[in-house]
Order: structure tokens, then sequence, then C-alpha cells
């Protein structure tokens, strides 16, 4: 290689870094990413003391890498390239041909046997039957999807432990029937939630633990396709841009459902499936409206009043639920901060139960205000 060459070279790339960094100072700054459904950083203020403790040079880091022109087209590009070099995890999601897959992680510092406890000491101080209900996630009922030699915690065998736990009433079944039914379309293919379908099955199992009601049958039920281009979660974090999107279904009419929520600290009336978050990103907050702290789904023709101590796997859960008792409710500790056990006596709650995918019950430290 000759010395112009060289240098002919060394230019082309400084122009290019140029480049890049001159369309990066022209284009304004972009608050949050659709894609990877998050916002992104900012502007660093400069300060000596951050300058000092390496926070601002790290802030800059951040801020250019969540800035960098065309960073989505760039974060497609790299999955893409991995997945021709035959990677099939990405950022602990797992390429199982058209459908991702979460990776489970072993639960660490204790907090699966903390959270086990606090249920525990939280069903002993409540007046009325409390049950637990683990939902296994995508990576135990499809793990015969997984890569060859792809990693994933037993969550089967910790289902069974938790069965055993001191308190409960009993335990709802989730395994079974997702198992019996994991030929079908129960999960997302690019969301770590299950589908209607999946919780139409976990409506079943709540019943038959609970009894007193009958089971509910498909045929009764008309789904409505509200979205053809749902991309869930793990198609934000994976960086695989390639699947085709899923399609969220509605199964249960919320005609003559009565809802509340107190997603503003106060209650105000809400709706079933709030069709405005169908026109964003996260589609899946339709169900009920997402994340708050609690919400009351009222059905006059129904009996016994059941209350849900949840993750978001209920938002889709609560309407098929909603069709037997006559009030739903539900509590999300990561948001609600007050006594479980107390707002159980005050609403004359008949049942308690404690509802969360395996993931988010293994590590979710928010648990422990169950019994305070």
């Amino acid at each position: 290689m000759t010395k112009a060459y060289s240098r002919f070279l060394t230019a082309v790339f400084c122009v290019f870094l140029g480049g890049l960094l001159a369309w990066h100072l022209f284009l304004p700054d972009r608050e949050r990413s659709e894609t990877e459904n998050r916002l992104l950083e900012q502007t660093p203020e400069f300060s000596w003391e951050a300058l000092t403790n390496g926070k601002f040079t790290k802030a800059v880091e951040d801020y250019f890498a969540d800035q960098f022109p065309l960073r989505d087209q760039w974060t497609g590009l790299k999955a893409r390239t991995e997945q021709v070099l035959g990677q099939r995890e990405f950022h602990n999601v797992y390429l199982c041909g058209d459908t991702l897959i979460s990776k489970v992680a072993p639960p660490e510092g204790g907090q699966l046997e903390k959270n086990l406890s606090y249920v525990s000491r939280f069903a002993v101080a409540v007046d009325v039957p409390v049950y637990l209900g683990l939902i296994p996630s995508a990576a135990e009922i499809w793990k015969e999807k997984l890569p060859d030699g792809a990693e994933s915690w037993n969550q089967q065998s910790f289902l069974k432990e938790a069965a055993e736990i001191d308190g409960i009433a009993g335990t709802i079944d989730f395994y079974t029937p997702l198992a019996a039914h994991q030929e079908e379309p129960i999960f997302y293919r690019t969301d770590h939630h299950w589908t209607s379908l999946g919780a139409f099955y976990g409506a079943n199992a709540v019943f038959a633990e609970l009894g007193s009601f009958p089971l509910l049958a498909k045929e009764d039920f008309t789904p409505e396709i509200a979205s053809e281009d749902f991309q869930g979660t793990l198609y934000s974090t994976s960086g695989v841009h390639w699947l085709a999107p899923d399609v969220i279904e509605f199964w249960v009419p919320g005609n003559d459902l009565e809802v509340t929520t107190w997603r503003s600290g106060k209650a105000e009336d809400s709706e079933l499936y709030v069709r405005s978050y169908l026109e964003q990103k996260d589609k899946y907050s339709a169900f009920l409206g997402g994340n708050q702290p609690l919400y009351v789904i009222r059905n006059g023709n129904g009996q016994g009043k059941l209350l849900l101590i949840r993750d978001s796997y209920s938002d889709s859960l609560a309407p098929f639920l909603a069709t037997h008792f006559q009030e739903v409710h539900l509590i999300d500790p990561r948001h609600y901060r007050l006594s479980a056990a107390q707002y159980a006596r005050e609403n004359g709650i008949d049942a308690v139960a404690v509802l969360y995918s395996v993931p988010n019950f293994i590590t979710d430290k928010n648990l422990v205000f169950l019994i305070q």
C-alpha cells in the first residue's frame, strides 16, 4: 500500500466521521425511540464534580450512542449481521424462527425466597383465602423452540416448590393448560406477554382452582382484531426488527362492565380497553390502560369479589375474570403503597389471588409492601 493511498483512506475516514458528527449536530435530539420503546439520553449538564467522578463522560457517551444518526437502522443491521454469522441470542432474547423468546436467568440475592415469604405472611394476615398463581413464560412452555444449548432457568421445578409454601389456600396451575395448548399462539411472537388466547386458558385455570364458577367456552366469544401491527418489548430490546408484527385481539365485550381507575390518585371512570394505545408503540397497554396502582371492574350480573395482586399479565386476564365475578380489583405493588390486607377488609373482598409471571415474581422487589 503506497503512502498516497494510505493518506487517501485516512482522508476518506476523517470525512466520514466528520460528516456523521455534522449530521448529529444539525439533527434535533429525539426524546424517545419508538422502536426501542424508551426515552433517549439528552444533552448532559456539565459540572466539575461530574467531570471528575466520571459521570459526565459516561453521560456524554450514552448521549451520543442514543442520538446517533439512524440509530434504529444501525441497530437492526447489527442484529441482522450477527444472525447471518450464526448468533441466536440478542440482548438476552433468543431468536427462534419467527418468534422471540426472552431468556430467564436464575434468581439472585435471595429475592425468590423473600417473595415467597412475603406471600406466605400476607396470606396469614388476610381474613380471606389467598391463592398463589405463577405464570410460566414462553421460555418454559415453548422451550422446545429454543436454540440448541440455549440456557434458561427451570421454571417448572420452581412452580412445584412454590406450591408448598405455608398459609395459602391453594396454587393456581397455569402450567398444565398452557403446556396442553403449546401448539397454539398463546404468547406473542415479539412480546413477553401471553396473548388473549393464553389469557383465556389462564382464566379457566383461575376458575378451576377457586371453584363455584363454570369454565369459559371459546364459542361464547367473538374475538375482535384490535391491531395487526403490534411490535412488542422483545422486538424493541433485541434489535431483531425484521419479524412480522403480532395481532392483538379483544375477546370480552366491555359494554356491560363498569370500570374505575385510580391512575391519577383519585377514582375516575375508565374503559376495559383504552384504544388510544393502539396508535402508540406500547399497544399492549390498551388492555385496561396499562400499569396503574388500582383498577376495579364491576359486573352487575357476577358473584363475589376478587382481589388480584398482580403484574401486567393480568391486564389481559382480568376481562375474562370479570365475566363471572361481581367485582375484580387489581392492585399493582409497583405503584400501590398502602396496605393490601386493609384494602381487602374495607372492600369486602371474598378471595385474593397473587398472580405474577415467573420472571417478574423472582425479580420483583415490591412484594415487601404486602406485609406492611
